[in-house]
């Protein structure tokens, strides 16, 4: 199996609420953090990446045709020239929205985890707090910047022909063309609030 979807888009960004999408297309299954929280090899893997280490994504990816989310998304351009026939989704939300949504889930569950020195902890640190946001990811302006300029990266690297911007409001339609797939006729998933984040994360979010 190999990547046939990468994710592009920051965590926050309606990823969850994606990676169920294009599961229910077929793309499955579609790595998230979600996967990385459920399997030692996984964290081990992205512990090796966010250190710097070289990385063997058939590997990382084996079993898995997409990807969505950190910690994948930081690395969408080493994944686009590993898998050069894969297609790349950018989910996008309001800057102000994605910065309030962040600080209320992902940032306060990194900054309370209760082990701090386990496998999970360290990489998302290095990945997230470190390298992606320069430790200054509860500062409002900074973040935003960084999150805005990640987006118009992805936009200048990424080929227009194998780029879909994409927001959960577009619903199916944009997706399913990109993706040369039927449209399904249930609704367009809706998941991950930050109110059922922090019911799937109570202690880490407070």
């Amino acid at each position: 199996m190999t990547l046939k979807v990468i994710g592009a888009g920051f965590g926050r960004t309606g990823t969850l609420s994606l990676k169920v999408a294009l599961e229910q297309l077929g793309f499955n299954k579609c790595h998230h953090m979600i996967e990385v929280f459920r399997d030692k090899q996984q964290q081990q893997f992205w512990h090796d990446a966010a250190f710097g280490k070289a990385m063997n994504w058939d590997d990382v990816f084996k079993g898995f045709s997409a990807s969505v989310d950190f910690p994948s998304c930081a690395y969408y351009a080493q994944l686009m020239a590993h898998f050069p026939d894969a297609k790349v989704v950018l989910s996008l939300r309001d800057p102000d929205s994605w910065f309030a949504s962040a600080s209320n889930t992902i940032f306060n569950s990194m900054d309370n985890a209760p082990d701090q020195n386990s496998l999970q902890s360290q990489m998302t640190r290095k990945l997230i707090l470190e390298n992606t946001f320069g430790g200054k990811h509860r500062d409002a302006e900074h973040a935003k910047s960084v999150f805005n300029a990640h987006n118009e990266a992805v936009q200048r690297i990424v080929p227009k022909n194998r780029l879909l911007v994409f927001e959960a409001k577009m619903g199916w339609a944009p997706l399913c063309q990109f993706l040369g797939v039927a449209v399904p006729e249930a609704d367009y998933p809706r998941t991950n609030s930050t109110d059922e984040f922090k019911a799937m994360f109570p202690a880490n979010t407070a």
